[in-house]
């Protein structure tokens, strides 16, 4: 038998003759190709050649001249041929110039030729050169050397090669088959014995034998051959017998499926037997017998024979028909068949089987004998290879056999027909390829051509399937819907893709081919055949230059990729070159339509030359070097069809949608910057770039081509045919990606990197091809997780990046921890081996020079070769722009990214096309690695190095070296202006100084003077003042003033802020004590306005000379300052005493308090050390006592002993306990109701902003509780209220607050309570709590302690020991710092804490939210989400219906509580209480909390030491005592041996929290910034009268005993008595004078005594600053309208703290479009601002845009009511009657929440606008009321209250129409409690009546007449009266019980419903009196003084009886007087009557 034909490849790659010994690799095909390749080229004559031939045949001394006539050639040769090309083919340029020009002189017409031919176009100018040096070379050889070196090559050309198929000998290794049969060509031949070549017909013909061969073998029943024949055979004769000739039946391969389906499932045989019968009918008996006999059998075989081909095939025929439905069925399982196409299919049927028919009779064969099966059958073994032969068209021959065939899931949005088409396999370029059907191919000396025709576009029957995209599954760890959609070119392994990116593929995958593009593209691939370079390129010309013609032949317009910016300019100029020598030119040219002229003339006035040149032969060219204009401009011309053929870069294809029908890619070499060579062209591009081709409302169809050398062919038809699947190159960089997790701490222990890997594509593509990532089979099948691989890759890495100090990886825990280089590196984007190379080459001293080497170093550049071509330009760049060194030359790659760096920087320009891409590559590069190089260095702490590359950075960012002038920058400026100013050495701070025309006379150039001294003073530039104040005699803190000097401009500066690093260096240590980053924003620049910046600095004694604060801009060069600390005068702080040591003491009893009602008040038997050593001074003596001790440790118990002797001792009077926050107030409170009022029945008041009883309740109290700005309040007034002088002991809790702001406030209680017993002389006790302190000798001191009362143990006294971890984080904005904070708190809890109570401290409410939020996400990647809900789910979901905030019901689902003053007072306590009885696990709650309430956790995680400063707009730090009171809160004394805190930092400040963590803070007093507020209060008080008085009050404070202590902290230089006194007095004045400016004081003429004006009372009496007082007298009016007084109300001085958090700028503007009143736009920063919007928003129910604007709204409401009163007060001084009414007005706003013009009904809850119609048209109708009630349209709430007569049925009547009842009844609730009062007045006084000389005259209510006389009373003038108004509460429809306090659900606190009255005149609008009164009960009497007129005569005084809790509930009265002259005895008689006695100010 003749061997198949078959190439000696295939048939070594095959087992079809196999050699023995073929023992090569597979690989080898490869390499013998680039051998061949090899070979080729050295038979040439290359350029090394022509060099080696020089040097063996010169003298050296000729040599030097040679290689410049060499160079010479070269260099000729890149400008003809192009340096884009790269070096080979300007070598083989040079070569072929040699050959031309060797025997030449000049350059002959004929060379002309031969070049253009070959090169197209050049300039003339090279070719000359070139031929002259070739002259100069030869001439130094014979002509028989040249000839023998030009011959020498050829001959190597010639002859000796040998030709194709020499070398095949005939074999005598015969192969031994059945010779009985011969092999046709092509099969059977049928009985015409046609040899046909129809390979179908093959095809069919070997499947028809291998039926027949089933029949022959059929009637062998033998057991044994049971295999995978059997059934085919037995269906085969079954068909046979039982069909005959019917048309349309199933096929033996569909039925061999069926029924093998059938036999492999699980059904048992009876069951079989009967679905048998149905199929197969009653014919089928016998076969149904032999199946069901022979089922386990047949099932078997077709397992367990993997290697017999037959079932395979069968199978696979199976699928073929199953799956192609015979034409390809596109959309796989989509079949929608017409009746028309089901005909056809069965007609189809029919044919087949007569086929089948015909050819079985052609091939009968006769019979096989028995026992041939049992041995080898040679037909068979035949039969097998020609199958194997057959397959290989369509897979390839050595398969790996797949033990079980998978059948192909097919997905519903999947179209790819090339999974379900058959492909033809191809060889081309000597790779086998498969393409799709319908190929054409060319083959020709000079290139092989592919053409992939255009497939039909989609039926369209599928395309109208609606498809629902459901979303992606929510994303594991966030739980919050993150949506994936990846967008991506065809690609071939989209299912890996999708499973990676977590789609579900039924529903998520949409996979569509090349038939869904809107226009079909044909492809077309051209290789070209030659290796010559130069031969290659000429090569693609012409192609290119064919095919573009063709294309324009037939009318179409053509765009050519090419890849470089020059060669556009080459090619375009080629191809007009070849079409005007060729005379097609005429076919490009433009048709010259109407508007062609216009587009000429556009050309024209280009400024490009060759855009001009091209275009009127119909090219032009298109890269990214042009000019903008031109670029669109050739954009539009060619959408406009005047361009023909456009020749760009790819750069065209991504950037610029511009379609053409064909489009060229003219070679596919590119340059990479990256790879620092020429690599191909990317697949992506390739598809980018033909998806260009066809344009979509023109053509049919479009073309790409692309035109490649010979060897590059099969790589791109495999990559546009998608046959490679895309492998994951992610084991690369994992060690950069596993940093980049840590870093942001996402991944923190090794289990989580290796579930981190499983979510990558690498892990798809590993387990589906384990192989490529070198994971063995064996490996695979032990471990199909790939866990212990995915394990190993961690540790490995892990390992290096731990080596590199990246991260910290204990490998016994497997836990890592970042560094901050790690994070630097992550930031920066910063590859781990650069990493390594810094770690060995960085030190702290380097040059400028050094680091750029350090930088050239980087792998990031590792990819930057050196060639030979740029050596010399490089050195020439290297000469002329490198100011530094470049170590490593031009010929090391690191000195060559040096010197482009330095010549990047210097400006340089560069020739060659590689060196300028690298340059970009490098610049780029580099000022990201010495942006982190710097900050490397800031955390290192080595000041010059962090100078040296802050400025380096800025050097390269700006392209100006450091020495230049900073004026460098300004682009307006002109070069000649800025060399001159170099030369004069002008330097900035000089011109800054001169005049504009002065620096334009130095310039000679007058005029530009003033754009000089503008940009000098553009130039951003501070003024720094620094102030010291030591805390320690170790701890500096240092006070930064920084206040802008420069003119801002937009166009300079940008609009946001200008950025500054501040350091604080000490030069002798040569070492960074605290660095910062901080923006002056523009805002500050504009109004010159200082910012501060507060940090703490280490001193170490001998005190150094000098530090030194650095600022340096973070973008400009030249701009800097520095601020010397000085520490010559530096006074530092005395030592501190010791602390008290915790004696030994046995534990006390409780029952040593000796009261059996004290003792039960205990759960604990004995007092613990502390209390027991302190007990004796605080129970039995009264002497005054500090307590300083941790928190934690029991001082309230401390307090209450206190409280226990005044008890005993002193039972009338009063003890007065003050805690700073109302919290901490609450919680006394609620503790002390319970214990002390409840158990020991004493009196407990609580006393604060929020609640103020009457003063009844006051006097009969036996305890006060309250906050120190109340008592500092009500004790102002101490001469007249008695009970203040009835206090015995003062308790002041946390004292140590004193240094807190509002420490002056508990300074000047102490003070005055010291005052107050000097002068009542009964002493009162005073009793200090605070945490440990470090000072506490100067507090004792102050407070009068005597060594016996003073206690100060240190912080290590805790009952329950702490532990504490402090964790630095880097940063420099606060949100994203505390973000990344998240993880780490919920490690800490994890490995602290896993089911022990937390408490988390945040800053700010937002962040309570925000970190629930997180720590929710991470619990959710758990396995038990809810593991800290300590209760059972059903409990917490019936808890969760009763909370009120959304976020709280989210959180505390999963054992999260959060806890802050925006919370809901209910939903507070729901929160506490779980906590404390542990039923939620962990409480997130605000700073305050720390203070507020003790509930201690087992763990206290502070997360955050800054919050937000609303006054100076940016973050600052907690005073540290308040970050100990929060760690203080950690340890459970009841139920914990230790307690835990964890703090997280901003790393900068880790070093001050280590000091003061473990050593106390000393308290340093803070009264100096608010002394004028307390000393006006004292003048007020009347206990300051003079300005001695001042400077006495002052020496009582604590302040003046911390400044004799710590001078320097308060600016003091020394402590000389002198100096003292001028400091005192100088204070003194200052605060007076400010005073004086707020009209609160007036100084008296002998300049010495102070008296109080009015202003300064109110301001005292209502708590406000001097400042808010004086800003009402300016601004208040005497006819102020609401507007105006809503301004004033929101600029006063209290809403200045008022946080205007980041961003909220932008949505208070947002805010403010929905709001009536205008603001001034331009202060959306401002807190004033933010105040007024609030308010608008509170009346005008608007949408608050977040969460934390209501509780600043709440914020805001708290101080409102207080300082409208004031207010009030004011315009009542001045008499301002409608002043004062509006202000009223705005007193009900407030409160209601309305707006004073809307309807007044709409203060009732639930009713809004839209419900109002109902109020309108109701009327009370037919039904006449008792009353007579009230009639007709209903417009405010008297009217509805009339109207409903107290019956709710009534209003239920009116509104149930829109309303719940539920919201009536809320409404109704409302309406029934509103007060209406009914007033009767009268009027005391004298008259002139001796009769009655004193009486009460009743003032008439309304009168009808107006004349009548009745009603005017008769009053003397001048004369002094008392109005008195009777006033009386008429109840309607309530039943409860009578609350005094007012219904106002939109207001914060609780509020006691009051009145206002005032007397005015209204003609004069002058207001007569103002009274306030309380709750009216039942009834009430006022009384109001006032005076008559002067002047006799009638008028009217109307008094107003205005609510200061409702709208609309107001009364008027008028009053009728008749004025009469004074009589004599009535002023004898001016005893005023008794009811004006009550009028004393209470």
């Amino acid at each position: 038998m003749a061997l198949p034909r078959l190439t000696g490849t295939l048939r070594s790659f095959s087992n079809v003759t196999k050699h023995e010994d073929y023992s090569e690799e597979l690989a080898d095909l490869r390499t013998k190709r680039s051998k061949l390749h090899e070979q080729l080229l050295k038979s040439d004559l290359t350029w090394k050649k022509i060099i080696k031939f020089v040097d063996d045949n010169l003298d050296k001394k000729e040599h030097q001249t040679v290689n410049g006539d060499l160079k010479t050639i070269l260099q000729a040769a890149k400008q003809i041929v192009g340096a884009e090309n790269g070096q080979e083919a300007i070598e083989s340029g040079a070569v072929f110039l040699f050959k031309t020009f060797h025997r030449k002189e000049c350059v002959g017409h004929d060379e002309t030729k031969a070049i253009k031919q070959m090169f197209g176009p050049f300039p003339s100018s090279s070719a000359t050169a070139a031929c002259n040096a070739t002259y100069r070379i030869a001439s130094h050889f014979t002509e028989e050397q040249l000839t023998a070196l030009i011959q020498m090559a050829e001959e190597q050309n010639g002859d000796n090669r040998v030709f194709f198929g020499k070398n095949i000998v005939f074999s005598f290794d015969m192969h031994d088959l059945d010779h009985s049969e011969e092999l046709p060509v092509n099969g059977e031949a049928d009985a015409q014995k046609i040899i046909s070549l129809d390979y179908n017909k093959f095809l069919n013909n070997q499947l028809n034998h291998l039926q027949n061969y089933c029949d022959e073998k059929s009637d062998l029943k033998s057991l044994e051959k049971v295999d995978d024949s059997f059934l085919w055979c037995e269906v085969g004769k079954y068909l046979n017998e039982s069909q005959g000739d019917t048309p349309g039946g199933p096929t033996t391969e569909d039925l061999c499926c069926t029924l093998y389906e059938m036999l492999a499932s699980t059904k048992s045989g009876d069951e079989l037997q009967n679905e048998l019968f149905e199929l197969l009918g009653p014919e089928g008996f016998e076969l149904i017998e032999k199946l069901l006999q022979n089922r386990s059998l047949i099932l078997e075989r077709s397992l367990t024979y993997p290697n017999d081909n037959r079932f395979q095939t069968l199978q696979e025929q199976c699928k073929k028909f199953i799956g192609e439905n015979i034409k390809p069925n596109y959309g796989c399982q989509v079949t929608i068949q017409s009746e028309q196409e089901r005909l056809l299919m069965k007609q189809y049927r029919r044919e087949e089987k007569r086929n089948a028919r015909k050819e079985k009779q052609a091939s009968e064969d006769g019979e096989v004998s028995g026992e041939g099966l049992m041995c080898f059958d040679p037909k068979e073994l035949r039969m097998q290879r020609e199958l194997a032969l057959l397959n290989a068209r369509s897979m390839p021959v050595l398969g790996r056999q797949r033990d079980v065939d998978f059948e192909k899931i097919h997905y519903p949005h999947v179209y790819d027909s090339r999974a379900e088409a058959m492909k033809t396999s191809a060889f081309i370029g000597g790779a086998k390829v498969f393409l799709p059907e319908a190929v054409q191919r060319e083959n020709n000396k000079m290139y092989e051509e592919v053409k992939i025709p255009h497939s039909e576009p989609m039926p369209v029957g599928i395309e109208e399937k609606i498809v629902y995209i459901k979303d992606l599954d929510e994303v594991e760890s966030t739980q919050s819907m993150i949506r994936i959609l990846g967008l991506s070119a065809t690609l071939p392994n989209y299912l890996d893709v999708a499973t990676f990116l977590h789609v579900n593929p039924c529903i998520g995958l949409f996979y569509f081919d090349g038939r869904f593009r809107p226009v079909p593209l044909g492809q077309t691939f051209i290789g070209i055949k030659t290796t010559n370079k130069v031969q290659q390129l000429n090569h693609m010309d012409e192609v290119c230059y064919e095919n573009v013609l063709k294309q324009i032949m037939a009318g179409h317009q053509v765009m050519v990729f090419v890849h470089a910016r020059n060669a556009t300019v080459r090619t375009a100029m080629g191809l007009r070159e070849k079409a005007k020598n060729n005379g097609h030119i005429c076919h490009f040219l433009s048709p010259q339509g109407s508007d062609y002229g216009q587009a000429e003339k556009q050309v024209q006035r280009s400024r490009n030359k060759q855009l001009r040149e091209l275009f009127p032969d119909g090219f032009s060219i298109h890269h990214a070097g042009m000019l903008r204009q031109d670029r669109s401009l050739v954009e539009n011309l060619f959408s406009n069809g005047h361009i023909k053929v456009l020749v760009c870069t790819a750069t065209l294809a991504w950037g610029v949608n511009l379609p053409a029908h064909a489009v060229v890619i003219k070679g596919t070499q590119i340059y990479a910057a990256k790879r620092g060579s020429f690599v191909d062209l990317g697949i992506l591009d390739v598809m980018q770039i033909f998806g260009r081709a066809g344009r979509p409302q023109f053509d049919k169809f479009g073309e790409g081509i692309i035109i490649t050398t010979h060897d590059k062919l099969s790589h791109y038809l495999t990559l546009l045919t998608q046959q490679n699947p895309i492998e994951s190159q992610f084991l690369e960089s994992l060690a950069d990606n596993l940093n980049a997790e840590i870093a942001l701490g996402t991944v923190t222990n090794v289990e989580e990197a290796v579930k981190w890997i499983s979510y990558t594509y690498l892990y798809v593509r590993m387990r589906a091809n384990p192989l490529v990532y070198g994971i063995s089979h064996k490996a695979y099948q032990m471990d199909p997780g790939l866990e212990k691989h995915r394990e190993q890759l961690v540790i490995e890495v892990s390992r290096k990046l731990d080596k590199a100090r990246m991260i910290r990886f204990e490998e016994r825990t497997g836990f890592f921890s970042s560094t901050d280089l790690g994070r630097t590196a992550s930031h920066y984007y910063i590859k781990y081996n650069t990493i390594e190379t810094f770690n060995e080459l960085f030190d702290a001293h380097k040059t400028d020079g050094d680091i750029l080497a350090i930088v050239s170093k980087a792998e990031e550049f590792e990819q930057i070769k050196v060639r030979e071509e740029e050596i010399e330009e490089l050195d020439t760049l290297l000469n002329d722009f490198c100011e530094l060194p470049a170590p490593g030359g031009v010929e090391n790659n690191y000195g060559k990214i040096n010197i482009l760096l330095q010549t990047y920087i210097s400006r340089g320009e560069m020739d060659s096309f590689s060196l300028i891409s690298d340059s970009a590559y490098v610049a780029q590069n580099a000022a990201r690695i010495v942006r982190a190089l710097f900050e490397i260095a800031l955390r290192k702490r080595w000041p010059a190095m962090t100078y040296r590359l802050l400025n380096l950075s800025k050097v390269i960012d700006k392209r100006l070296w450091g020495w230049v002038s900073p004026l460098r920058q300004f682009s307006v400026l002109p070069p000649s202006v800025l060399s001159k100013l170099e030369e004069k050495n002008l330097t900035i701070d000089k011109m800054k100084d001169m005049r504009k025309d002065e620096i334009g006379h130095m310039l000679h150039h007058v005029k530009i003077g003033l754009k000089v001294k503008q940009c000098v003073h553009q130039i951003p530039s501070i003024i720094m003042e620094a102030t010291i104040q030591p805390i320690t005699r170790t701890v500096l803190r240092v006070r930064l003033n920084i206040a802008p000097d420069f003119t801002w401009n937009d166009q300079v500066h940008g609009t946001v802020g200008e950025p500054w690093w501040i350091w604080v260096e000490d030069p002798t240590n040569d070492h960074i004590y605290h660095s910062e980053y901080f923006i002056i924003q523009k805002k500050q620049v504009m109004t010159k306005e200082p910012q501060l910046l507060v940090f703490t600095i280490p001193i170490f004694e001998p005190l150094p000379s000098q530090y030194y604060i650095r600022a340096v801009s973070d973008r400009w060069l030249g701009a800097e300052a520095v601020c010397i600390i000085n520490f010559q005068h530096l006074i530092l702080p005395e030592r501190h005493p010791p602390h008290t040591e915790l004696l030994d003491l046995q534990p006390l009893p409780v029952t040593a308090l000796g009261h059996r009602e004290y003792e039960v008040l205990y759960k604990f038997t004995h007092f613990n050390p502390i209390q027991t050593q302190i007990f004796h001074t605080l129970y039995h003596t009264d002497c005054n006592v500090l307590l300083g001790a941790p928190t934690g440790s029991g001082k309230t118990v401390a307090a209450e002993l206190a409280i226990f002797r005044v008890f005993n001792k002193y039972p009338t009077s009063k003890a007065v306990y003050i805690a700073p926050l109302k919290a901490l107030v609450r919680e006394r409170i609620e503790d002390w109701k319970v214990r002390i009022e409840e158990k020991l029945g004493k009196k407990v008041v609580e006393l604060t902003g929020d609640v103020t009883p009457d003063m009844r309740a006051i006097a009969q109290a036996d305890l006060i509780v309250t906050t120190p700005e109340k008592w500092d309040g009500v004790s102002r007034s101490w001469q007249n209220r008695s009970y203040v002088q009835k206090v015995s002991i003062l308790i002041i809790d946390e004292i140590h607050l004193l240094g807190d702001e509002r420490g002056p406030v508990l300074e000047v209680i102490v003070s005055r309570t010291n005052f107050i017993s000097s002068h009542t002389e009964k002493p009162v006790r005073v009793v200090g709590l605070s945490t440990a302190l470090a000072n506490a000798r100067d507090l004792a001191d102050w407070l009068n302690i005597n060594q016996m009362g003073l206690f100060n143990f240190r912080p290590s006294v805790r009952p329950v020991p702490l532990e504490v971890h402090i964790q630095g984080f880097p940063g420099q904005h606060y949100c994203p710092r505390m973000a990344s904070m998240n993880k780490p708190a919920f490690q800490a809890i994890r490995s602290h804490s896993p089911a022990k109570p937390v408490l988390i401290f945040v800053s700010s409410r937002r962040q309570t939210r925000l970190t629930a939020l997180d720590l929710i996400a991470f619990l959710a990647t758990e396995d038990d989400p809810k593991q800290w809900l300590k209760m059972d789910e059903r409990e917490m979901n019936d808890i969760i219906v009763t909370v009120r905030d959304s976020n709280l019901k989210l959180t505390l689902a999963f054992g999260i509580g959060m806890h802050h003053a925006g919370l809901h007072e209910r939903d507070r306590k729901t929160v506490e209480e779980l906590f404390v009885n542990c039923k939620i696990q962990v409480l997130i709650a605000t700073s305050t909390l720390a203070w507020g309430v003790n509930f201690p956790a087992h763990l206290v995680i502070v997360k955050g030491t800054e919050y937000y400063d609303g006054k100076t707009r940016r973050y600052v730090d907690y005073p540290i005592t308040d970050v100990l009171q929060m760690m203080g809160r950690a340890g459970r004394p009841q139920f914990d041996d230790q307690g835990k805190a964890v703090i997280l930092v901003h790393d900068i400040k880790k070093d001050f929290y280590k000091k003061f963590l473990y050593e106390p803070f000393p308290v340093e007093s803070s009264l100096l910034e608010v002394l004028a507020d307390h000393l006006n209060a004292e003048i007020a008080a009347g206990t300051i009268t003079s300005k001695q008085d001042a400077m006495d009050y002052i020496t009582w404070t604590y302040f003046f005993r911390r400044l004799i202590m710590n001078p320097t902290y308060y600016n003091l230089d020394d402590v000389s008595h002198d100096t003292m006194n001028k400091y005192l007095s100088s204070l003194v004045e200052k605060s007076l004078f400010d005073l004086e400016c707020s009209y609160c004081i007036e100084i008296g003429e002998d300049n010495r005594s102070i008296e109080p004006l009015t202003y300064g009372r109110i301001a005292s009496y209502y708590y406000l600053k001097h400042p808010t007082i004086g800003m009402f007298k300016d601004q208040l009016k005497p006819e102020s309208n609401i507007e105006e007084l809503l301004l004033i109300l929101t600029n006063a001085d209290e809403y200045t703290d008022l946080p205007v958090r980041h961003n909220e700028d932008q949505m208070n503007s947002e805010l403010a479009k929905h709001l009536p009143v205008e603001v001034n736009p331009h202060s959306f920063d401002s807190s004033h601002t933010k105040t007024h919007l609030l308010l608008q928003a509170h009346f005008s129910h608007a949408m608050l845009p977040c969460p934390d604007y209501a509780t600043d709204t709440k914020t805001v409401l708290d101080q409102a009511i207080r300082i409208c009163q004031a207010m009030l007060d004011v315009a009542a001084h001045h008499g301002w009657l409608v002043t004062a009414l509006n202000i009223t007005n705005l007193v009900q706003m407030v409160v209601q929440g309305r707006w004073i013009h809307d309807s007044s009904l709409l203060t009732l809850p639930n009713i809004e606008l839209h419900h109002l119609h109902l109020f309108r048209k109701w009327s009370q109708g037919k039904r006449k009321s008792v009353y007579g009630g009230y009639q007709g349209p209903i417009e405010c709430l008297p009217e509805l209250m009339a109207a409903c007569e107290g019956k709710e049925n009534v209003f239920a009547s009116i509104v149930d129409s829109e309303l719940q009842t539920a919201h009536i009844s809320q409404a109704w609730n409302f309406l029934c409690r509103l007060p209406i009062l009914n007033v009767s007045l009268s009027i005391k006084g004298c008259w002139d009546d001796p009769v009655q000389p004193q009486n009460e005259v009743p003032v008439p209510s309304l009168t009808t007449d107006a004349r009548d006389d009745k009603r005017w009373i008769k009053l003397h003038a001048d004369q002094e009266y008392v109005l008195q108004v009777n006033l009386q509460r008429t109840q309607m429809g309530y039943q409860g019980k009578q609350e005094s306090k007012a219904v106002a659900p939109r207001f914060p606190k609780v509020k006691d419903e009051g009145w206002f009255l005032i007397l005015g005149e209204v003609d004069k609008k002058e207001l007569i009196a103002l009274k306030r009164t309380g709750y009216v009960r039942n009834r009430n009497t006022v009384s109001v003084a006032f005076y008559t007129p002067e002047t006799p005569g009638k008028c009217i005084y109307t008094l107003y009886l205005m609510s200061d809790s409702y709208l609309g509930m107001d009364q008027q009265y008028d009053i009728y007087l008749n004025i009469i002259p004074a009589s004599t005895s009535a002023q004898v008689t001016t005893e005023v009557s008794d009811a004006i006695s009550h009028l004393a100010l209470k």
